[in-house]
């Protein structure tokens, strides 16, 4: 049985809003281009573009941007306008000085769970904008390391768990990502806590739940984790 001692905690969607606020711009982008492209066109054709930069750009908003006007740029065969492309770039300036907003509970979970547990913030996208997250949601002192990686897979969990002396016996991811947050981590032998997010983005989605008895966990809020660990710790 696992014994947490490190919890693992995803940033996006698990700790702040994130998606939403990708949600609302893609609609906005999708208004942009109306007069060129209808809606699925529109989703269909940047989520290509999104999946053929990944090596290039990796995740996150500016990323996200660049394949924007490379989408809008091709979906006009060029005739879009500098202003619109303007508008663009706007809607990533915007989305990169968004507020941090936290989920329900996080910062009230994080306090309580301090005391007897020790907190490793695991993340992707640019590194910059999520340090910047980081210290506007008032939650950077509650842990001792932030790994902001490429890619979260089973080899950036291992390097992690290698490079901070943490078993993976003693180890829980809390996560809303099943793909990120949750396969890896129990691929490696260690707990993972899935707390759904609203919204999933489709590069994210899995298929069916993974079949890990005692050692995954799915969770309606985070609200219920002190419980969960609690409990776990009495088998």
């Amino acid at each position: 049985m696992n014994h947490c001692r490190v919890i693992g905690f995803d940033a996006d969607d698990t700790l702040w809003h994130n998606e939403t606020i990708f949600a609302a711009v893609q609609e906005r982008y999708r208004a942009l281009l109306a007069r060129y492209h209808d809606a699925e066109t529109v989703n269909r054709t940047l989520f290509a573009t999104e999946m053929r930069n990944l090596e290039l750009y990796g995740y996150g908003v500016k990323g996200f941007t660049l394949s924007s006007i490379e989408t809008a740029i091709d979906l006009t065969r060029g005739e879009i306008s500098a202003d619109e492309i303007r508008t663009i770039l706007q809607l990533g300036q915007e989305m990169l000085a968004h507020p941090v907003e936290l989920l329900d509970g996080v910062a009230e979970v994080l306090t309580a769970l301090s005391a007897a547990h020790e907190f490793v913030l695991i993340t992707k996208g640019d590194l910059s904008h999520q340090q910047s997250k980081l210290a506007k949601s008032g939650l950077a002192s509650h842990f001792r390391a932030v790994e902001v990686v490429a890619e979260k897979d089973e080899a950036a969990y291992a390097a992690i768990l290698l490079r901070h002396r943490i078993a993976p016996g003693e180890f829980f991811m809390v996560g809303n990502s099943l793909k990120s947050d949750i396969l890896p981590v129990l691929a490696l032998g260690a707990a993972a806590v899935h707390v759904p997010y609203h919204v999933t983005w489709s590069h994210e989605h899995v298929e069916s739940l993974p079949d890990a008895p005692g050692r995954f966990f799915q969770l309606q809020s985070i609200r219920e984790l002190p419980t969960l660990l609690r409990d776990h710790a009495q088998l």
